[in-house]
């Protein structure tokens, strides 16, 4: 995550990666209080580069209010598109601070909860809290290391170490910036989630009256619980967003491309692909 954490300015990584951490994208001066308004639409939900066995796009609106001594406050709204339900699908509050520990080097500690309606498709709609701590060096390249911790109906907790690069590319005009920012991550963790996930979308499927798999699938492959709670690489994930900035506002389009380790439970060893669209705009 960061999907609801490392939300420094706002990050969506990909998707709804609400720990995954992603990837906070607009730089905020810390000279003064700054307001950052969002709005994002991405072709299917991502929770450290795993996805749900249904399809799941949507649109988002999200604010970050972060105060000059490096304290910030967020909230997001989300709406699945596919969902025929009026009201939104997903949304979120959270609470953090960043500040420095070093000339390079930065920390960022934060916490969120999120509100999910019953029946949610989603993966990590069982964690509904994420508690999360990162650090992270700027050289020639940017690494970082980010710990989350996500609790509710079950507990999980994940590791991501990654590198990133800024680069810029050129200008159309005297105060604009068109540049790209290369990434790279892998994702390691614990999968209780992905239990309470399958038990609650047969729940729904039942409900439906649609047909149960038996077998055959992996997505509902190996639900025990000891390999739900051993530590493994989830996901190795590559991301590119490119963005077009002005003074006070960002459009950016990202791919991300994530493969699946053979340990995950969602699918082991699957690609998957994800491509959002992002506006953001600083008061």
């Amino acid at each position: 995550m960061k999907l609801l954490i490392i939300l420094s300015v706002l990050a969506f990584g990909s998707g709804l990666c609400y720990a995954q951490t992603d990837s906070a994208h607009v730089e905020t001066a810390k000279a003064k209080n700054t307001l950052t308004l969002a709005a994002v639409y991405a072709n299917n939900a991502s929770y450290y580069g795993q996805q749900s066995a249904e399809e799941t796009p949507y649109a988002a609106v999200a604010a970050s209010y972060r105060l000059k001594s490096g304290l910030y406050f967020t909230g997001q709204t989300y709406k699945l598109i596919n969902e025929k339900t009026s009201g939104a699908s997903a949304a979120s509050l959270g609470v953090g601070v960043n500040f420095m520990l070093a000339k390079a080097l930065s920390a960022d500690v934060s916490y969120s909860h999120s509100f999910y309606p019953a029946g949610s498709p989603l993966l990590q709609a069982a964690n509904i809290d994420n508690a999360s701590v990162g650090l992270s060096h700027t050289g020639w390249v940017t690494t970082a290391v980010t710990g989350d911790y996500a609790f509710g109906k079950t507990n999980d907790a994940f590791l991501t170490a990654g590198i990133s690069k800024t680069i810029s590319l050129f200008s159309i005009g005297d105060r604009d910036l068109v540049s790209i920012a290369p990434s790279a991550d892998v994702v390691g963790g614990t999968q209780r989630f992905f239990n309470t996930y399958i038990t609650e979308k047969k729940e729904r499927d039942s409900i439906l009256g649609l047909p149960i798999p038996l077998g055959g699938t992996q997505t509902y492959r190996d639900t025990s619980t000891s390999s739900a709670t051993a530590f493994n690489a989830l996901s190795y994930n590559f991301k590119l967003p490119l963005s077009y900035s002005r003074s006070h506002y960002t459009v950016e389009a990202a791919y991300q491309l994530s493969l699946l380790s053979k340990q995950s439970k969602a699918d082991p060893g699957k690609l998957n692909s994800f491509f959002t669209m992002s506006f953001y705009y600083q008061f």
